[in-house]
């Protein structure tokens, strides 16, 4: 039957984005073990970009396959669905498959058409599956011996090249563990060490995830390993705090490689791991993006709908950009282009949407803010407050359209919502303060190294994330470092120069003068002095050129998402 060919049509597409998926992902572990780390970065982009490219295929196949009046033909779907539905339903990745229903649906029918009947709004998985059970892990029981669990970890975790120094790595992690959980727990002849069998790759580092648990308790486990090339691979610490887990697995990190077998079984097992995360991001921080973007809309809507929470305005100065509101109970904004910009920038729609997309591309080296781009979204006029409706009908009304009782939304993007820094400073103590101003250069800094020039840093355009953690967010000025042409200010030729409100000196459109960064970046004194104290090698070029000059010659800069305990030598002797 027609309604079935092309059940199986969409679904030989998704096989075929999930083959190449696949094959990218299982290349991390030769990638790692070669120290290939630009060819990490350039299989990275290649994933998050292979889903719409066979999306496109794929359409483009049913599209000449079939009849479009029958194709075409929105009354036929539901059949179509229905047909779709008895063939995943054997599979291990059916949620995955009614996502990509879903974008195939997308790619054919214009959004008013979107209901329950013709596609997955809703998803038809049960919750708790007849299949269900955890993904593959390994289980150790130290009973009193966690040295010896820890040599059959590094038996059963081997690479093509050796471990640099498995003694001395082993008597650090041991001491770690003593030092990092209560003596009760290491001794607990009830122990255990949980891991999953796939290991985690990501630009420059490999992780080893799993848990730790006795009858009555849990914590996260993670032993992050490094290669040093020519000397071996080695793990670098282990972790077993669930605020710093969570920020190995931050909105704000690139995607993991893992071999994933199962996906909801991996997600459910991240979950018991890291309780505070919402099961949109575990998916994404797999690389299951679009899914995490269905987990992610299926959540918002039933917010809406079991709530009295409205949109309103983002706290916040007002992007000359962007405007950006929220829902003050639910921990996202929304961001969408101003029809017309503040005639200080030079930006364009396009360019603006093009800074976006090489966000989404590029290692954002935990500083900056993973998106979501949405169009056509529909709310309830009912669910905005009046103010906010009107400022976005009067900014942007070519994307936000009142439609009856109805707001459409043509195009947005959505970000986790943070404190932005400027804010945050405002009602810091003054050791968050100085927290915070040295995570901010930090920021800065690591961004650079990752070849990402955030362009205007002023502090309203970071964010501080409940972790605690600085990350940039506004977009619409970034470029690759290397673009950037840094230079000193030359010294003034006359008395008279320095007087001036003009340069004495020619600006090119990619000019930067860090010397001028003190008196943009910081009107408070105060603040200002305690940044020089902390990253005054920001305001000199010579800084700046020397990573330009790195990242040219090729070197891939370490930025590590976790605090790399050291421990006293005292401690290793014991």
């Amino acid at each position: 039957m027609l309604h079935a060919q092309i059940a199986q049509t969409i679904l030989d597409g998704f096989d075929v984005y999930r083959e190449r998926f696949k094959q990218i992902t299982d290349g991390a572990q030769e990638r790692f073990e070669r120290a290939q780390w630009q060819e990490i970065q350039r299989t990275s982009a290649e994933r998050i970009n292979l889903y719409e490219e066979k999306v496109g295929e794929t359409v483009a196949r049913v599209t000449a396959d079939f009849d479009p009046g029958a194709l075409l033909d929105v009354e036929r779907w539901p059949l179509i669905k229905s047909a779709y539905i008895g063939l995943i339903d054997p599979r291990n990745d059916d949620e995955l498959a009614e996502t990509w229903f879903n974008s195939i649906f997308c790619g054919l029918f214009s959004h008013d058409n979107i209901s329950d009947g013709t596609m997955f709004v809703h998803t038809t998985r049960p919750s708790l599956r007849a299949h269900a059970r955890d993904p593959h892990t390994r289980l150790y029981r130290p009973q009193g011996h966690l040295r010896r669990a820890l040599q059959q970890v590094f038996a059963d975790y081997r690479f093509q090249v050796p471990y640099e120094d498995a003694e001395g790595d082993l008597a650090r992690l041991d001491a770690l563990l003593h030092s990092n959980l209560p003596d009760w727990v290491c001794k607990d002849p009830d122990l255990a060490l949980e891991l999953i069998g796939s290991v985690f790759y990501r630009n420059k580092g490999a992780y080893l995830v799993g848990r730790l648990y006795t009858p009555d308790e849990q914590w996260p486990l993670v032993f992050p390993l490094i290669h040093r090339e020519g000397q071996g691979i080695r793990f670098d610490t282990v972790i077993t705090d669930e605020a710093e887990v969570s920020i190995i697995f931050s909105f704000t990190r690139s995607y993991f490689m893992v071999d994933v077998p199962v996906p909801a079984e991996l997600v459910a097992f991240l979950k018991r791991l890291l309780p505070g995360k919402h099961i949109a991001e575990l998916y994404t921080s797999i690389g299951f993006y679009k899914q995490g973007k269905s987990e992610f809309y299926r959540a918002l809507i039933n917010h809406l709908a079991t709530t009295d929470d409205r949109f309103v305005m983002a706290p916040g100065v007002r992007g000359m950009v962007m405007s950006v509101f929220t829902l003050p109970g639910f921990n996202t904004v929304f961001k969408i282009i101003k029809d017309n910009f503040n005639p200080a920038k030079t930006v364009d729609h396009a360019t603006v949407v093009q800074k976006y997309q090489l966000v989404k591309n590029h290692d954002r080296v935990g500083r900056l803010a993973d998106t979501q781009q949405f169009a056509d979204f529909r709310f309830p006029v009912g669910k905005f407050d009046p103010e906010c409706l009107a400022e976005l009908l009067e900014v942007a009304p070519s994307t936000v359209v009142l439609e009856g009782d109805v707001v459409l939304i043509r195009h947005c993007w959505t970000e986790r919502r943070m404190t932005p820094l400027n804010l945050y400073l405002e009602h810091a103590t003054e050791a968050q303060v100085h927290e915070a101003l040295y995570d901010y250069g930090l920021a800065i800094k690591q961004l650079a190294a990752a070849n990402i020039f955030p362009g205007d840093m002023l502090l309203k355009n970071f964010g501080v994330t409940r972790h605690g953690r600085v990350v940039f967010y506004d977009y619409d000025e970034i470029s690759y470092l290397t673009e950037v042409n840094f230079r000193h200010i030359p010294p003034p030729r006359y008395e008279e120069d320095e007087m001036s409100s003009e340069p004495w000196y020619s600006v090119g459109p990619m000019d930067v003068f860090p010397e001028e960064f003190p008196r943009f970046l910081f009107v408070d004194l105060k603040l200002r002095r305690l940044f020089a104290k902390l990253h005054g090698d920001l305001y000199d070029a010579d800084y700046w050129k020397g990573l330009q000059a790195q990242i040219r010659a090729g070197k891939v800069i370490d930025v590590f998402p976790y605090r790399r305990n050291e421990l006293p030598e005292k401690a290793l002797a014991e």
